[in-house]
């Protein structure tokens, strides 16, 4: 399944620590050779400081103990570097590790650079250090050492363009070390940061976002409201810009996102749009499913596509976690489009269109009919399901049309609000 396999497609915009993640998955998976896995290993570790993990890899793949001059040359730099920076920010942990002095900081950044020059004497050459160790601590994969400098690091930067490289270090950092609550609030500052920010041109926030919602697939599909969190930023106007300019195959994400969340078939509808106006530069059987389903009406390319999708899920880094609840769901969007077309429904048919055994088809059925209360029976001597007519009660409609207005309300008081800016 290396056809749909996006692990090269991602890398462009991940940073290269938060690659190894996937090699390791698709090394796992057999997906490549192993061969093939470690020696990109050994291409993605050839800036990092991270060399004696690239000669053990090195010496792994070519059964020898002998490793390049390079590599010996690059670890001799590497570790008198650290010597030199060890002593340079030495006065600046030192001093930060005091809680009182923690306490005498505050908001105006200006401030606590005086405050430190002035009470300890430690200037510009100590704070720059302090940056520089926890950059270097963070190529030398010591992740939880670079998050915390450079949580410290933070009030005393006062350079926009440096302190939206620390917000991707930090994020980075607490990603790698599965810290997924701070990770998140990481996501949402930066997020925040990359929306307001006034130095960047166009192109620069385009690629910025871009590469936000690469970085935030490692956090959204570890946390527990993590697939809400995806569809919401994925479907503002300015990130769904930048996936059908810079990147479709984000597109797999999304969809997968939404058919696993029954509470936001709501959006449903803009993403098979987005879809269909993506599909001549990028496809997949996920997509092609919610395609073939709700735009073709052609249950059995539908019935077709989601084995595929239980093939491209399988070996997706992001998704195998999510791969039974998917199926799951996707057999339920394939039953409640069919019954929307039929009245009368045979089971042995069904099971097919479902992928299932008939037993296991029918007793499906009949538990879905439970849990959705559906107005539907089973007819076990015809073997079919009869379904009833199937109506919103004036409760339901009463509350989508409330919606509905909220969201044109919403947008009508932009519009208005938003006038006078935009002619000013």
């Amino acid at each position: 399944m290396a056809t749909y396999e996006l692990s090269s497609t991602l890398a462009r915009f991940l940073d290269k620590h938060l690659c190894f993640p996937l090699l390791e998955f698709l090394q796992d998976k057999g997906v490549y050779s192993e061969d093939d896995i470690m020696r990109a290993k050994i291409a993605l570790l050839q800036n990092t400081n991270m060399v004696d993990f690239a000669m053990d890899i090195h010496k792994e793949l070519y059964q020898s103990e002998d490793v390049p001059a390079a590599m010996m040359d690059r670890r001799t730099e590497v570790v008198n570097r650290l010597r030199s920076l060890q002593k340079a920010v030495d006065p600046i942990i030192g001093c930060l590790s005091n809680s009182n002095v923690i306490r005498n900081f505050r908001q105006d950044r200006t401030f606590n650079l005086q405050f430190l020059k002035e009470e300890f004497d430690i200037g510009p050459e100590q704070i720059e250090a302090l940056y520089q160790f926890a950059k270097f601590q963070f190529d030398c994969g010591n992740y939880s050492m670079a998050s915390e400098l450079l949580q410290a690091y933070k009030p005393l930067c006062t350079i926009s363009e440096r302190n939206m490289s620390v917000q991707w270090g930090k994020l980075a950092a607490d990603t790698l070390t599965q810290n997924y609550d701070a990770a998140t609030e990481d996501l949402l500052r930066l997020r925040e940061s990359l929306d307001n920010q006034s130095f960047a041109t166009p192109l620069m926030q385009l690629q910025q976002r871009t590469w936000l919602m690469h970085w935030s697939l490692h956090v959204f599909w570890n946390t527990e409201n993590g697939k809400n969190a995806l569809i919401d930023l994925f479907l503002q106007p300015a990130y769904m810009s930048a996936i059908q300019i810079n990147a479709q195959h984000l597109l797999r994400y999304l969809a997968a996102a939404v058919v696993v969340n029954r509470k936001r078939r709501n959006v449903l509808r803009e993403l098979i749009k987005v879809i269909q106006q993506e599909s001549y530069e990028y496809s997949d059987p996920i997509t092609q499913f919610l395609e073939c389903l709700f735009v073709h009406y052609d249950f059995d390319s539908a019935q077709q596509k989601l084995i595929e999708c239980e093939s491209v899920i399988e070996h997706d880094y992001f998704l195998t976690a999510i791969k039974a609840e998917f199926l799951e769901s996707a057999r339920l969007f394939i039953f409640e489009t069919y019954c929307r077309i039929h009245q009368c429904i045979n089971i042995d048919m069904l099971s097919e269109r479902l992928n299932m055994d008939k037993g296991a088809a029918e007793k499906w059925i009949a538990n879905l009919i439970l849990s959705a209360r559906l107005n539907a029976k089973i007819d076990s001597k015809a073997g079919t399901v009869v379904m009833g007519l199937q109506s919103s009660s004036m409760q339901d409609q009463l509350a989508d049309k409330a919606k509905q207005l909220s969201v044109r309300t919403f947008t009508l008081a932009n519009a208005v609000v938003g006038a006078p800016a935009t002619k000013a």
